[in-house]
């Protein structure tokens, strides 16, 4: 049975405001200036403030996969028993219980879509709140190191780079010391979605 809330991926082909189209616009300032390497995306999972919004994504959803899973199950019952009984049932009650399952299964889609939805929207909330901020990170970066461009390798094709032009942990580094993630005083108690998983599965609602 398709259970699309237990296999959501994360940042399966999300952009962040328009990096790329100016890495492939934008020639560089300067003859002989340094050109540097990002996967964005990776950088976004990486960075502690990604890390901590993904693992409280799982965590916010974790009610919903479980209803969801005990939905499924209640479908698969009567599903068996339908098949089971078939022989031994009334038609009547054959009838009653195929509506049942009608019922039941246009529910439990409907559940599914709109976790699907709703978790889509959150998590690219996420990345373009993370993804804004980590292009000005970018920016500052590049021009206190004397980038003349940064292209990022997740939207556009690198078939060969040099050893070292990849500057996706550095610019983590530097996201983390400008966006520190504050600590809570108060911290809730761990769910199994925080305790067992990041978000990224590195994803996976």
């Amino acid at each position: 049975m398709r259970n699309r809330i237990l296999t959501l991926t994360m940042l399966a082909g999300l952009l962040v405001g328009g990096m790329a189209g100016a890495a492939q616009a934008t020639p560089p300032a300067t003859s002989g200036g340094k050109v540097g390497i990002i996967d964005i995306q990776t950088a976004i999972l990486d960075c502690a403030a990604g890390k901590k919004a993904f693992t409280d994504l799982q965590a916010k959803y974790r009610p919903r996969q479980e209803q969801i899973r005990k939905d499924q199950q209640a479908v698969q019952n009567l599903q068996n028993q339908l098949q089971t009984q078939a022989a031994t049932l009334s038609t009547s009650e054959g009838r009653r219980l195929t509506r049942e399952l009608q019922e039941k299964e246009t529910l439990l889609k409907r559940e599914e879509d709109d976790a699907q939805t709703d978790f889509t929207y959150d998590r690219q909330d996420i990345v373009r709140r993370i993804g804004r901020k980590m292009v000005q990170v970018i920016d500052q970066y590049a021009q206190q190191h004397g980038y003349s461009l940064v292209i990022d390798g997740s939207t556009v094709p690198v078939y060969y780079a040099a050893k070292g032009l990849n500057i996706t942990g550095a610019i983590v580094a530097a996201y983390d010391s400008q966006y520190p993630v504050q600590a809570s005083n108060t911290a809730a108690p761990a769910t199994p979605a925080a305790a067992s998983k990041s978000a990224t599965d590195k994803p996976k609602p």
